[in-house]
């Protein structure tokens, strides 16, 4: 057989031409924008109705008109105060007793045992006792954000302190570092990424925890602005306020995992090896 028959006897291999790909931002995207389309085709058509959920255009339309009018800046300015007041106490509370149980046994015993069992207890059943102790303001409101905040930011933190490596308080021992300089530069760096956990963690329970208070006894914020529209059968505000809610807790996420990028590039270096 000659070598022009063995060259035509073989299977040729085929050539694979690159299949086109959407960048991953794109890719993401497309199914959000499909429930997007149908969503307002279905409004559009009268398949859905306005009195049951308000099109995405209607919905747009409100927002502008809400914007222009400033009650909706307004409602913004009023949660956003309401959800960072509460945070910040509630991280501060819940941080606190974390460094006090995780660093020492006494600490563990004393502290635990309540923590526990007050974060078995339902965070929205305490919003009538709340009410009978501080009133209907806007103190309330704080205590009940305040409150849902801390435990995911104690339980984490506590876990991140009795998690660090044993090995490098004996490393710290070696180099001679006392009790306060082993919690500086072992103790906490190690405990971070998990109280970066649980800074996430409470971010989604505080504007969840806002959202049920503030349509309770509120006189502003979207909490009201939600609550007063659903008397008036208004669903385009009530999504609107929704989607608000929403949007606020992404941004407050995406902040965090952008802090916590910054903090643990210590990490990815580690790992890459």
């Amino acid at each position: 057989m000659s070598t022009s028959s063995l060259d035509l006897a073989r299977p040729r291999a085929r050539i694979r031409l690159p299949r086109p790909r959407l960048p991953r931002a794109g890719a993401r995207l497309l199914s959000p924008l499909v429930l997007l389309a149908v969503w307002q085709l279905a409004g559009s058509t009268g398949i859905l109705p306005d009195r049951l959920l308000a099109a995405p255009d209607t919905i747009a339309a409100t927002a502008v008109e809400l914007i222009r009018d400033g009650t909706l800046p307004e409602a913004i300015g009023v949660s956003l105060r309401r959800a960072l007041v509460g945070f910040a106490l509630g991280a501060a509370v819940g941080v606190g007793l974390a460094l006090v149980a995780g660093l020492s046994r006494f600490g563990e015993n004393a502290l635990d045992p309540p923590m526990q069992m007050l974060r078995a207890l339902p965070l929205f059943g305490l919003i009538p006792l709340f009410i009978l102790w501080f009133g209907i303001g806007e103190t309330p409101k704080v205590a009940i954000v305040a409150f849902g905040v801390a435990f995911p930011l104690y339980l984490n933190t506590f876990a991140g302190i009795r998690g660090v490596d044993g090995k490098l308080a004996e490393v710290g021992q070696v180099l001679r570092l006392g009790r306060a300089a082993l919690v500086r530069h072992i103790v906490l760096p190690g405990a971070l990424p998990q109280t970066l956990v649980g800074l996430r963690q409470s971010l989604g329970i505080a504007w969840l925890a806002l959202i049920v208070a503030e349509q309770i006894n509120a006189s502003s914020g979207l909490g009201f602005m939600i609550n007063d529209a659903r008397e008036f059968l208004r669903t385009d505000i009530v999504v609107l306020g929704l989607l608000v809610y929403a949007l606020l807790g992404l941004v407050t996420d995406a902040l965090v995992r952008s802090a916590e990028r910054r903090a643990l590039a210590w990490r990815r270096g580690f790992l890459a090896r």
